[in-house]
């Protein structure tokens, strides 16, 4: 056993447990742990400008790897406050992230410290668990039971509070001897899977929803390699694109309300069984339940236990590891197939592809200002099928999944359900952080790029480079968008004479400028066939300086977006293509 601080074990149990990055910003309540990390050492620690958008960061290196959990440090009050939106956006999207924040002295908690709130409690809505630690001896047990918390069943985020003076006392600690806990995960049984899949051959038209989950698990090959041995095609939800490559034959498309294609709702509408592997039933996926569950039967299968059922009631519940049930899924229908009992499904995959040929959106269009379906069209075209795409929310995310192609699990990285606005660029340098090799593309439209346009200093700094494609319209796109039902454009205009920028006309922030006040480089581009150079001119510029490159790209003022509510009601405001 060894002599030394909570603190110090703190650090000792996070390199046991894989950590070698954390994001955070250094405050006086939480400078012990900060000296912990200096002399223990071997774990690098990324500076940000805002604690939200570390936390982010912290989101993004979680989502850009199997086993990889992001660490978001801060101080005390307003830090852990910061916060809260990032383990909204982790629990919201089952992201193991942990977040460490500082605390007032024990004496202190009840007499309206300096920065000292109750984020435990403020915490616990978006957590597995939140607690503050009260006693020195339990801090490398409370780390070693939160670690163990976000691995076990449906993966989330947790936060450690940590007083003061918990963080400087002197405890006994042995690292040498300490050992993660073995995760829970639950498995599927053979006679569930059995049960499942005599529903699907049972079925004339199935189709199998891939959620998330899939990515979570690591288990993409698995349900490839079970969608190719029953023969039945594939819808992921949004958080699931990825985990079947875009051009493989089963690859039937997206469904929804927004993220989704002509060809994967209209698929979705002529099936009649659905097998839902690791996914929540989003309504942004199925639009009312009376329409997506009309004449179709359901098998539901998830890791958390309280999933199934949460949206509707599945013919068929099964409480799984994704990865788990793929295993089995995989098993019994090799032995079904080698045994003959697996239907002809053919016709039906004949069906869905050749939707997915005809049933397409136009992208090519030539207008300056440009159309943002051009610029999907030349980002498809430049970029290879290894890059990862980040993306948060409003139309240019909704557009992006719409027309971008993505071939690989991890490579569509987005926040789906809570869509906090200022994600994109934090998440994109997590991304970076963990992963140092890949073609890294953001996606953003202003007003998102100008949430947390500060952490753009992080990728500067620490020399985190990666293409960032801002799509500037000048608008609160999709709330413009969706105030068309109350017949106003009220409040969501971004655009304003700039008396620094005229050339601008009236577009408002000159991002040009302020990306490189920031210590990166940027590129504006006003004509559709001017994309591509620029993408090329802004690898370039990473090779050479190292840092985050923005390429913006003005768009035409107003540009709706092909959606609806019901997902056989979705309204195509622009060109569709129906061929032959």
């Amino acid at each position: 056993m060894a002599k030394m601080t909570a603190a110090e074990a703190a650090v000792h149990v996070l390199q046991k447990e894989g950590i070698s990055v954390a994001f955070g910003v250094p405050g006086a309540a939480i400078n012990p742990l900060y000296a912990a990390l200096k002399k223990v050492g071997k774990i690098k620690h990324i500076l940000g400008r805002h604690v939200e958008g570390a936390s982010h960061m912290a989101e993004g290196y979680t989502r850009a790897a199997p086993g990889n959990i992001g660490v978001c440090i801060g101080t005390s009050g307003p830090a852990g406050t910061d916060m809260i939106t990032g383990l909204y956006s982790a629990q919201a999207d089952s992201i193991p992230i942990l977040c460490i924040t500082g605390q007032a002295p024990r004496a202190r908690l009840h007499k309206e410290d300096f920065q000292a709130v109750d984020i435990a409690s403020i915490a616990k809505t978006v957590t597995k668990m939140a607690t503050t630690v009260l006693e020195p001896a339990q801090v490398p047990r409370v780390f070693q039971q939160a670690f163990h918390l976000m691995r076990s069943g449906r993966p989330g985020p947790v936060l450690i509070d940590l007083p003061f003076d918990v963080m400087m006392a002197q405890i006994e600690f042995d690292p040498d001897t300490y050992t993660p806990l073995e995760a829970f995960k639950p498995r599927a049984s053979r006679a569930q899977v059995e049960k499942a899949l005599a529903m699907m051959n049972e079925a004339e038209h199935p189709l199998i929803t891939a959620g998330g989950g899939i990515i979570n698990a690591n288990a993409s090959a698995l349900l490839q390699e079970f969608a190719e041995i029953v023969n039945v095609p594939v819808i992921p939800t949004l958080m699931g694109w990825g985990s079947i490559p875009d051009d493989h034959p089963l690859m039937a498309g997206m469904a929804g309300l927004q993220t989704s294609h002509r060809y994967g709702n209209a698929t979705v509408l002529a099936a009649d069984f659905i097998i839902g592997i690791g996914n929540r039933w989003a309504n942004r996926h199925t639009g009312s339940v009376d329409v997506f569950t009309e004449g179709r039967t359901f098998v539901h299968v998830d890791i958390e236990p309280t999933q199934i059922g949460r949206v509707f009631g599945p013919d068929l519940g099964i409480v799984s590891d994704a990865g788990h049930a793929l295993e089995l899924f995989v098993a019994v229908a090799k032995e079904w197939k080698a045994a003959g009992k697996l239907r002809d499904r053919t016709g039906w995959v004949a069906q869905c592809q050749h939707r997915k040929r005809t049933m397409l959106r136009r992208t090519d269009y030539n207008d300056v200002p440009v159309k943002p379906l051009r610029v999907y069209e030349e980002m498809n075209k430049y970029f290879g099928r290894n890059t990862r795409y980040v993306s948060a929310i409003g139309l240019s995310q909704i557009a992006a999944a719409q027309f971008l192609h993505v071939y690989q699990p991890r490579n569509w990285i987005n926040c789906g359900q809570a869509g906090p606005l200022g994600w994109t660029i934090p998440a994109a340098l997590g991304v970076r952080a963990a992963d140092p090799s890949t073609d890294i593309v953001a996606i953003s439209g202003d007003y998102d790029f100008q949430f947390l346009i500060e952490e753009l200093a992080v990728g500067a700094q620490f020399k985190l480079p990666y293409i960032h494609v801002l799509v500037n319209n000048s608008y609160l796109g999709l709330i413009r968008q969706s105030q068309r039902g109350f017949d106003m454009d009220f409040c969501v205009q971004l655009s304003f004479e700039n008396v620094n920028a005229p050339e601008l006309n009236g577009y408002g922030v000159d991002h040009v400028a302020v990306v490189e006040g920031l210590g990166c480089k940027a590129i504006r581009v006003h004509r559709p066939d001017d994309i591509i150079p620029a993408f090329e001119q802004a690898r370039e510029l990473m090779a050479k300086h190292s840092v985050p490159v923005v390429v913006e790209v003005i768009l035409e003022r107003v540009t709706n977006i092909a959606m609806g509510t019901e997902i056989n009601a979705i309204n195509e405001f622009n060109d569709i293509i129906d061929v032959a």
